[in-house]
């Protein structure tokens, strides 16, 4: 089928919803995990977060327009930090569940029943039962005027990643991690890799390395 800009205007707003957050394919599934200045919990499924660089290492994540209360979003603000946590397979259900809005003085761990996992010196909470997990700094946070979302951009400060899916050359497997990718809002997929390709080169055909 074929869609005009007039086409996609002159959807219901529920279908366009799902027709366009499914148009980019996969996402990364993640929990971002947060705190007050008081130490109370939230979590929040987020399927935005992009890289942005390695040197410094800069995740951005996007937060959804502020009508209603974002307290994903105010808690970063207040306190700087937050983790990202992968979602994997055994916790699809529960990590999907933190979508719901829950009054802020309900923690969605609690709610969930996904458990808290704290380091030392850390003002936000780690999901337990994640396996990659990264702890970032607020760096940036800019406020998008053309439809009211937020860009936050973090460092990464602190990792956590299973033994099995660090490669020699540092790159983390996915797959080995046991880590769930999102189409749309709501479609939640296993990864597999078809094929890791060498640098490309100019002067040099494209080569598989596995």
């Amino acid at each position: 089928m074929h869609f005009t800009a007039h086409d996609i205007g002159a959807m219901g707003s529920r279908y366009r919803a799902a027709f366009i957050n499914s148009l980019s394919g996969f996402k990364p599934a993640n929990l971002v995990g947060t705190a007050d200045a008081a130490g109370n919990s939230n979590l929040a499924i987020i399927s935005s977060v992009v890289h942005l660089g390695s040197h410094p290492p800069l995740l951005a994540l996007i937060v959804r327009p502020s009508p209603v209360e974002r307290h994903t979003l105010e808690n970063i603000l207040d306190t700087r930090c937050y983790t990202i946590n992968h979602v994997q397979q055994n916790f699809i259900e529960a990590a999907h569940q933190t979508a719901a809005r829950y009054p802020r003085e309900q923690s969605e761990f609690t709610a969930t029943g996904l458990g808290e996992h704290w380091v030392t010196g850390f003002a936000a909470p780690f999901v337990r039962e994640a396996t990659v997990r990264m702890g970032l700094e607020l760096r940036e946070h800019h406020h998008l005027q053309i439809n009211d979302t937020h860009l936050v951009i973090g460092e990464v400060v602190l990792v956590d990643v299973p033994d099995e899916a660090l490669g020699e050359d540092g790159a983390v497997d996915i797959n080995a991690a046991d880590s769930v990718a999102l189409s749309g809002l709501d479609s939640y997929y296993t990864t597999s890799r078809v094929r890791r390709m060498a640098y490309a080169k100019p002067d040099l055909p494209p080569r598989p390395i596995d």
